[in-house]
């Protein structure tokens, strides 16, 4: 029986997760650099136009991403310099930066697309839809976990 089979199931999937994410986003580095663009500014951009009706904060961009409100501001910074992304000042409030997705950031995007589409694709070969739905249920839990214990 190999070290792996030995490690306690907590232990293999805490270490698994920490692997799989490194790797993941070394893969999708790969993909992505023909784009000029990294995964992290991928992600942000994913994040915007899936998860807000509206252009977002900075802080509640950061709150989605699990990441700190500066990591953020310059992940936007660069996708600002390429012309993918916005940022204002609110109209109501200034202190508060609202992130918006250009027209062009949808032209590039498009382009992305079959590339990440395969990429995810690929990912998930041969995982069994019952197999993603248990999944998708441990990892709701656990990042539920996290939340409490920040």
């Amino acid at each position: 029986m190999g070290k792996l089979e030995e490690m306690e199931d907590r232990q293999f999937i805490f270490g698994s997760l920490l692997f799989t994410a490194n790797r993941m986003d070394t893969l999708l580095e790969r993909e992505l650099k023909e784009f000029d663009i990294t995964s992290k500014q991928w992600m942000l951009s994913i994040i915007i136009d899936n998860l807000f009706d509206s252009p977002p904060t900075l802080k509640d961009v950061a709150k989605e991403m699990g990441s700190s409100h500066q990591n953020v501001k310059q992940v936007a910074l660069k996708l600002e310099q390429k012309g993918l992304l916005k940022m204002q000042k609110d109209k109501k409030d200034a202190r508060v930066t609202r992130l918006n997705m250009t027209d062009e950031s949808y032209q590039f995007w498009a382009k992305t697309q079959p590339k990440g589409t395969a990429f995810v694709e690929e990912v998930f070969e041969n995982i069994t839809k019952d197999e993603l739905t248990e999944a998708r249920n441990v990892m709701n839990k656990i990042m539920e976990n996290l939340i409490k214990m920040e």
